[in-house]
């Protein structure tokens, strides 16, 4: 049986952090709900991503900057990037939805802890939209990156709530909804203000959906609740969805369907994508050799065709191939891309690609 990979246990925890974060969120009895929401899903976001940086090579501790060989470390463990750093490796660009999304959330973290613990419930009623896409966006995340078997509606129910109001109800809410600090409503303001329109009428910064109870004879096969797709509807129910969305907001998101292989590379295009990322040239016998210095799988015919470092290969039993991960490519790129490097990874020398270039001039 392979070992599971080494970023497994990360993600189990940044899961089971997402699903008590929606459990707390969904208990009415829970006196600070909102709060213990913001708090366990800054966790799920912090272990997924450092997931992702494990699988990909990607080292993300903190260096001591006057010595360029010493970690910083807290209590004898290395310190590893926060939420805030991750975040910026993984979206770069400030205009990004989802890094506003979550920033919002990491600067709302530090004003919540401990304090407006009377607000918790005007916070869900102003913030629900914000918070429902910070979920999608984790979800989205977790299954584009880890596969659709990490899915959390495999994990979660569909919550039971009171889905219309009265008139009365809906202006107590309202009304309800003003009783937010003044200090958390200024922060939002203020924050938003310097985000892009865009960005601000984007579902992945702000979820916004409108619910209309279904009046048509029940499908045996459809679940409680279900998307349609804008691309999918009529001239007229996209012209009643537009009239609804001047109120609010009809969402739908697209999900990859399972597809073995899915993000693996088989060995001549990932020679391919290493060469294209150094200055070397780069080759299949180049790209055979560093997977057998490394042992990165076994050899061919070997007894146990499944013990590859499950980081960077994996083996396709229908095939009896092997498919190398993007993490694997990273890792050549980083360590190919000097003189040395080279050597030591693949035990050749290595040949610049100007060079190569011009004897197919001559």
């Amino acid at each position: 049986m392979a070992r599971p990979p080494r970023w497994q246990a990360t993600l189990d925890a940044s899961v089971e952090e997402a699903c008590l974060a929606v459990r707390l969120y969904n208990d009415s009895a829970e006196s600070r709900a909102f709060e213990s929401f913001v708090v366990h899903m800054h966790l799920a976001w912090l272990y997924l991503l450092h997931a992702e940086f494990i699988r990909d090579g990607v080292d993300y501790r903190y260096w001591d900057k006057n010595y360029k060989r010493r970690l910083l470390k807290v209590d004898g463990e290395p310190k590893m990037w926060e939420l805030e750093r991750s975040m910026r490796e993984r979206w770069p660009g400030e205009a990004d939805p989802i890094r506003a999304n979550l920033a919002l959330f990491i600067r709302l973290r530090n004003r919540l802890e401990h304090r407006h613990a009377h607000a918790d419930e005007a916070l869900i009623l102003n913030l629900a939209g914000h918070a429902h896409a910070l979920l999608v966006n984790y979800e989205a995340e977790l299954t584009e990156q880890f596969g659709e078997n990490q899915s959390l509606a495999l994990r979660l129910r569909l919550p039971i709530f009171v889905g219309t109001f009265t008139p009365q109800g809906e202006q107590a809410l309202r009304r309800f909804r003003k009783t937010l600090p003044s200090d958390i409503r200024s922060f939002v303001t203020q924050y938003e203000s310097g985000l892009d329109e865009a960005t601000i009428s984007d579902s992945r910064y702000e979820f916004r959906i409108r619910v209309v109870v279904e009046l048509a004879p029940k499908d045996p096969d459809a679940i409680a609740m279900q998307f349609t797709r804008y691309s999918e509807m009529s001239d007229e129910e996209r012209k009643t969805v537009e009239e609804l969305g001047r109120r609010g907001q009809v969402i739908t998101r697209d999900r990859k369907q399972p597809v073995s292989g899915l993000g693996r590379l088989m060995p001549k295009p990932a020679a391919a994508a290493v060469q294209a990322g150094i200055p070397f040239v780069f080759n299949l016998n180049h790209f055979t050799a560093a997977w057998k210095r490394q042992a990165v799988r076994p050899l061919k015919d070997a007894p146990d065709p499944h013990h590859t470092n499950s980081d960077f290969c994996e083996y396709d039993e229908p095939t009896k191939s092997y498919r190398y991960t993007k993490a694997y490519v990273k890792y050549l790129i980083k360590h190919c891309s000097t003189v040395e490097g080279f050597k030591e990874t693949t035990g050749m020398l290595p040949r610049a690609k100007v060079a190569e270039a011009q004897n197919l001039v001559e």
